[in-house]
């Protein structure tokens, strides 16, 4: 059985003189959910759309299931995608709309109604896909995408446009396929989102990948923080003093101390300030969320 579901080595592609992607290397691992992410511009569709068959590579190599993606006829009977959004008949049902994408697919319509089950649309695939909300277009899309059984799956911005609770239902979705043993490879621009979901991460900057691998060793490798406040304001100057003092970063945000350390050095301040006559009204240790992190990387 193969390990990865995705891998790329050197992948590149050039529209005229502007490369788009460049030297790509990534591996995504099977049956896992991997975060696809990066600013707008950075490459992400263009990769997408090779991983697809959609657009030749100009240099590199991928592999897709294991099968060479310059013979993407192979791998895509294997593959569900949801690019750009769904498209759909609108005066059509659910139901329907699966009806003819199952049957011009070769697939068994008797898998439609399972489907609809799966992606929370059970009771409403009679009704009419233009009355759908945009968080049920999506389901739909992605039950769409399912169609063929895919090892992969492969979502391009799923909950865009999506209200909270759009969001959590599709988040919901894409951990219910993971656990069945479906590889997810989903591109989002909701960083919060990727990191409850996403095992993995390839991030994209300016058409390189400048990370690849685990969403927890991305998160580990950040500088934490302490954040410290006096019980009272006069006091800030003179904790500020003893931080530095000690070695360490600190910055003044919104009335505390953002100290660069360890949580292990917090007992160590505590003693320090009260030495010093400071009282403290909080001290807590933060760690970079992903998107804090994302931001930092990439320089947006």
């Amino acid at each position: 059985m193969k390990s990865t579901a995705i891998s790329v080595s050197d992948l590149t592609k050039v529209y005229g003189d502007r490369p788009a992607l460049s030297h790509a290397n990534f591996e995504v691992p099977m049956g896992t959910v991997c975060g696809f992410v990066g600013p707008n511009g950075s490459g992400k569709t263009t990769t997408i759309r090779m991983l697809l068959g959609l657009i030749a590579p100009t240099g590199g190599t991928g592999t897709v299931l294991g099968h060479n993606i310059s013979h993407p006829e192979k791998y895509l009977p294997q593959v569900g995608a949801m690019i750009e959004g769904p498209a759909f008949y609108p005066a059509l049902s659910g139901r329907e709309n699966l009806n003819v994408l199952a049957s011009l697919g070769g697939f068994p319509t008797s898998r439609v109604q399972g489907l609809l089950d799966q992606v929370g649309l059970g009771d409403r695939g009679g009704g009419k896909f233009k009355t759908y909300s945009l968080g049920m277009k999506q389901r739909l899309g992605i039950a769409a995408a399912l169609l063929p059984q895919p090892k992969l799956l492969v979502l391009d911005e799923p909950t865009n446009g999506l209200d909270p609770s759009g969001i959590q239902e599709v988040r919901n979705l894409i951990k219910d396929l993971a656990s069945d043993g479906t590889t997810v490879f989903v591109s989002s621009h909701l960083l919060s989102e990727l990191e409850m979901i996403s095992e993995y991460l390839v991030m994209l900057r300016l058409g390189k990948v400048i990370f690849s691998g685990r969403t927890q060793d991305l998160l580990a490798a950040q500088q934490p923080l302490l954040v410290a406040k006096p019980e009272y304001a006069v006091d800030l100057g003179k904790l500020f003093e003893i931080a530095k003092s000690s070695g360490h970063q600190v910055s003044l945000v919104d009335g505390a101390l953002h100290i660069v350390s360890d949580p292990e050095w917090a007992p160590s301040l505590n003693r320090l300030a009260f030495e010093a006559g400071v009282t403290l009204a909080s001290l807590a240790p933060v760690f970079p969320t992903l998107e804090e992190t994302f931001f930092e990387m990439t320089g947006e």
